[in-house]
């Protein structure tokens, strides 16, 4: 596996297994993680982006991890629940306060 984003906590153990068992599908993933880090965007930045598509797409593992690795890379719990605030006009206020326990779950 690639070397991870500094400040990055360890992947769940289910994910390990698989990429133990694939290991060209973790190559390949983390090859398009790095090439999408490529590019103007700072590291906090591209974390709250990362929320926010998670989040679009009511990925709740993704939303999850996307919480764990912003608060680790020093991303404040302020402005992570804001992306979900921005998000609830897209997404539907169900779906923002379901989002919102997946993150505060998360951080704890």
């Amino acid at each position: 596996m690639a070397a991870a984003e500094q400040g990055t906590p360890k992947p769940p153990k289910a994910y390990e297994e698989f990429v133990q068992r694939f290991p060209k599908l973790g190559q390949a993933w983390d090859a398009i993680a790095e090439a999408g880090n490529e590019g103007p965007l700072d590291p906090k930045t591209r974390r709250l982006i990362k929320l926010a598509v998670a989040v679009g797409a009511m990925r709740e593992g993704a939303v999850r991890a996307s919480v764990r690795k912003a608060l680790a890379a020093g991303v404040a719990p302020a402005e992570l629940e804001q992306v979900v605030a921005l998000a609830a006009g897209t997404i539907g206020l169900p779906a923002a306060v379901a989002v919102f326990t997946w993150m505060r779950e998360a951080a704890e």
